[in-house]
Order: structure tokens, then C-alpha cells, then sequence
């Protein structure tokens, strides 16, 4: 991470436009939900973008904070960022899988 921030600040920013998007664009990500899942596919499309826009930068400022602390914990606190794409990666299998 740059020391100023700008990494977590440019990533944050990523993040939630990503985000803003699953609001203002909801069609293709509606494409994705399952239609099994009970509800709306478009509920599922903003729980999905809420849960990833307010998860998401939590973790960058767990890893940010712990920077100083013993290995162990900072590498905990690192590894909570790339452990999201796998579990993002196997939703959208199981998505995938559902609309198939």
C-alpha cells in the first residue's frame, strides 16, 4: 500500500462506483441472481451491491490500522482482502450454475 493512501483511496473509489453502479444500472446484474433465490432478483442485485460496497473498504482500513501490529495479525488483516474473490468467485458459479 503507498504510504499516503492514494492506493486505498483510488481502491475505495473503484469500490464504490462499482457499487453506485448495481443502483443505477441494475439489469445486468440482475442477470446473475439465481431464480431460485426467494424474492426479487433486483432485492438480491442491491443486497449484493450494499454488502460489497460496505464490506469491502472495512477491510482496507482493518489492513490499513493493523499495519503496525505484530506479523501475524497484519497478515490476518491482509489476507481478509483477497479472501473476498473467492467467495465472490464461487457465488457467481453457483449463479451461473442456477440460470443454466
Amino acid at each position: 500500500m503507498v504510504a499516503d493512501g492514494r492506493s486505498a483511496r483510488a481502491l475505495a473509489r473503484l469500490l464504490a462506483g462499482a457499487g453506485t453502479l448495481h443502483f443505477l444500472a441494475p439489469q445486468p446484474f440482475d442477470a446473475l441472481v439465481p431464480h431460485r433465490l426467494p424474492g426479487t432478483r433486483r432485492a438480491w442485485t442491491y443486497a449484493a451491491a450494499g454488502l460489497f460496497v460496505a464490506v469491502s473498504p472495512a477491510h482496507l482500513k482493518m489492513a490499513r490500522d493493523w499495519r503496525d501490529r505484530p506479523a501475524p495479525l497484519k497478515a490476518l488483516a491482509y489476507a481478509r482482502i483477497p479472501a473476498q474473490l473467492p467467495l465472490i468467485g464461487w457465488a457467481l458459479h453457483a449463479a451461473r450454475q442456477a440460470e443454466g
